[in-house]
This record gives C-alpha cells, structure tokens and sequence, in this order.
C-alpha cells in the first residue's frame, strides 16, 4: 500500500492512498471461490461452477465488497501506524477510475483520505478551580402552602344553590358551540364540570362563566388561538350556548394526620417531612445548576485548544437547523431580534466552537480519570425514559435495543453528570447560604440561555454540554 502525506495543517490531515492491485484481486479471488463452494447454478454440480463463470456473474457485487472491506482495512492502517486520534468519521473518496473484475483482472484501488484530528488537550489543576454552591432550605411558610394544595386536591366537591358561581367555584354544564352559526365538531359536551376562571378552555370561556346559576342559560362569545389544533377553527370567533346545570365548591381536606394517611403516609408528620424532601431537592438542583454553569464558565477560559472543525461545523449546523424551525414557528428568540444572519451566524458559530472545546475537555478528563457509564446506569435512563410514555414502554425499549445512535444519547448525559461530580469533588468549592429566592433567582440568571443539547439552541449568550461526538 502507497500512502503520501498531501495535506498537513492544523488539526487537518490529507492522504492520497493507493492499494495495489494484486490485494484486491487477491481478496476477490477468496471470495469468489468461497462463493463457487455454495453457489447452484442449472447445468453445474454444487461446488463445480467454473471460477470464470462466477466472476462473468457475481464479479460486480464482489467487487462492491472487496473495496469497502479494502477502503476500511486501509484507512485503519493509516490511522493506527500513524498514531492519528480522528475527530469523528474520516472521510473517503475515490479517486481515479474504480477497480473492475469483470475484465478477468482487478486494477489499483486509489482514493483520498481526509480527517480532522483530536487536540492535544492540557487538563487543568481541578483542584486550583475556586467555586461557590449556593444552599437554602426551604422555607416553612412555602411547605404549608404545599400542603394546603394537596389538601385541595383531596377536598371534595359541595353542592351551592343559592349564589352565582365565583372564581374556583365548580359549574356542571352543557355546551353547544357554533362557528359562523353552524355547529362544529368536537364543540358539543353534556355535564361537563368546569373550573369557573380556571384553565383547559379557550381563553375567555371560563371567566366568563362568573354568576351563572344552575338553571340559567348564556351564550359567550370566544375567538379561538392562532395556533389552534384545528386548522379550520385557528383563529375563528365562536359562540358557545351554555345551560347551567349545577354549582359545586371545593371543600379542601383537613390539613391533619388524616390527610397523610390517605396519600400512604402514617401521619401529617410524615407527609410534611415528604413535601419538605421534595422541596429540598428541587432547591439543591436550582444549586446544581448555577455551579454547574459556574463550572463550564471556568473550564471554557482553560479550554484554550483548537476545536476540530468538522464537529464544529456539525454542531453550528444542528444549533441552526433549530433556530431556523424556532423562526418558522414564530419563536424567534428576543435577543436575536433585529440582528443579520451573518451575525447571528457568527454568535451561534462561536457557540458551538465552545461547545466542542468544552466537550472535549470534559471527555479527555474523564477518559484520563477512567470515568465510564456503568450498563445499570444506562438501564436506569432507559426504563425512566421509557416511562415517559404510558402504555408503549416496550416500544420504547425496542426502539433503543436497535438504535445504538439513541442509547449514546442517553450515555452523554450521564457522561457529563460524573465528569462534572469528578471535578466539583477535586475543586475548591465553598458553601454558602441564601434564601430560597435568592437561590432560584441565581439558577435562572444561570440557566435561562442554556443549549443543553446539539439538538436545542436558544440564546447565544450560552450555557453549553459536550457535543455527542465528544461524550467520552
């Protein structure tokens, strides 16, 4: 085999390879008479086809397998006697006129090889990194208010009969709606129980249930969304003719030992102790998060290594296919407004940049550090994404069975969660407390421009993972 160096610049490499000929007619040969062995043709006992029939025959499609077996084994060798560390999938082209067998003999196979290089990466000193967690508790009055949710929830419904209906209260309705003056499908609905001023229905159709009593009638007037699910209703006016049948108001369930006994709980204690758990976790990943972004912000000032440009350009290419989809839809972000594409361009581009460089990073440290995703760690994902969807978990989990692509996108994220536990247990990290309020505040000045996958983008003012091709 014939390699020559034809490009060397920066994290690019270029080689013009060339594979005699005598291999491939080799290989060809082996497979054509393996081939001869098994193959039936009219006329010829099994294994006593004539070699030069088979390859007049079947020379095509074995060719076809000679020289990605041949293309394969030799861009390996390049790589490995080398010493090359590839960014992602090299990239192969032909070059010359492709080998034939049909002739009787094979030909030189020459192609290109082009690929872009891992850097050389410098860990940073973890334990030199200076950080701060912020830590609250939760605060008592926001746990009775918790529970006096949940008591709501258990209440139960009273009948009224001697008022009109007030905000909360609960209306047993019949409806018939009517566009244009015909009825639509869908719009009609006996003994409905509705929220008075609640939530579910078009805008302005519960409010303006207010003072309606069982026994009267009203029709309201609505205008259904722009971005209705019914193409032919978006953005129509509508008039929905309402027979009261019923007034109900929730009476909320006794905030005592009774309560935590019907949720599974032995006693008020120890449902309060549960909401006051869930509230406290909820407070330390708000705390996760704003270190986390401090984290990344650190390691992207050390992280100063060129970024291999084909995950670069893969990555630029993955956040604007969302920004497009996001502009279509009429979700263009606020701080994109009023901005060139070539600038916006230029910001998103710099974004992935980071994003690579911080990938590759946060890879190199947990490759040195033998950090790996365990298979139960995975299984867990599996089963939690699969409960995302009721009733199609088994779907769900053959789905991933057979996408190996679907399961690194589970690993990456747990990839990145050790990576990131690794080094906030190597760095210097102080605690500090703060209120609840404080807390979430600080997480949303941290969050609210994050870019937590190749797939999403938002802002370019930035919060970044590692790309997929760099989850370690």
């Amino acid at each position: 085999m014939q390699v020559t160096e034809t490009l060397s610049e920066g994290l690019r490499r270029s080689f013009a390879v060339t594979v005699p000929a005598a291999d491939i007619e080799r290989q060809a040969q082996k497979k054509l008479a393996d081939l001869s062995k098994t193959l039936r043709l009219p006329g010829f006992r099994p294994g006593k086809v004539p070699l030069n029939l088979v390859r007049k025959r079947y020379g095509g499609s074995v060719l076809a397998e000679v020289l990605q077996s041949e293309l394969d084994r030799a861009s390996d060798q390049v790589i490995q006697e080398r010493g090359l560390r590839p960014a992602g999938q090299p990239r192969i082209a032909l070059t010359g006129e492709a080998p034939k067998l049909e002739t009787g003999e094979a030909s030189d196979l020459s192609f290109s090889l082009d690929l872009d290089l891992l850097p050389e990466i410098t860990v940073p000193d973890l334990a030199a990194l200076a950080l701060e967690r912020l830590s609250a508790a939760p605060d008592p009055g926001r746990i009775d208010e918790a529970l006096a949710r949940i008591a709501a929830q258990q209440g139960s419904l009273e009948d009224i009969a001697d008022r009109g209906a007030d905000a909360g209260d609960r209306l047993v309705v019949d409806f018939v709606g009517r566009v244009d003056g015909i009825e639509f499908e869908g719009g009609s609905a006996k003994d409905v129980t509705i929220e008075v001023n609640g939530p579910g229905f078009i805008p302005g159709f519960t409010e303006q249930l207010e003072g309606l009593r069982p026994g009267e009638s009203r029709t309201i007037q609505v205008t259904f969304p722009e971005g209705y699910g019914v193409a032919e209703l978006a953005g129509k006016p509508a008039e929905f003719a309402i027979e009261a049948k019923a007034l109900k108001r929730l009476v909320p369930a006794a905030v005592e030992d009774a309560l935590g006994e019907r949720l599974g709980f032995g006693n008020l204690a120890e449902l309060r102790e549960a909401v006051q758990g869930q509230m406290q976790r909820e407070l330390d990943q708000l705390g996760r998060l704003r270190i986390k972004r401090q984290l990344l912000d650190a390691l992207a000032e050390r992280a100063d290594f060129p970024a291999p440009q084909n995950l670069v350009e893969a990555e630029f290419a993955a956040i604007w296919q969302r920004v497009e989809a996001d502009r279509a839809q009429g979700r263009e972000d606020e701080e994109d407004r009023g901005k060139d594409e070539a600038t916006l361009k230029a910001e998103y581009r710099a974004i992935a940049d980071r994003r690579v460089r911080l990938g590759l990073l946060l890879s190199e440290i947990g490759r040195r550090n033998s950090i790996q995703v365990q298979q139960g760690e995975l299984q867990a994902a599996l089963r939690q994404e699969a409960s995302r969807y009721p009733g199609q978990e088994m779907q769900v989990v053959e789905f991933f069975r057979k996408n190996p692509g679907a399961f690194e996108q589970l690993r990456g994220p747990i990839f990145e969660d050790k990576v990131v536990d690794f080094i906030l247990g190597a760095a210097q990290v102080t605690v500090r407390e703060v209120t609840p309020e404080a807390l979430a505040e600080a997480a949303a000045e941290a969050g609210a421009s994050e870019l937590p996958s190749a797939a999403s983008s938002e802002s370019p003012s930035e919060l970044t993972a590692e790309p997929a091709e760099a989850a370690g």
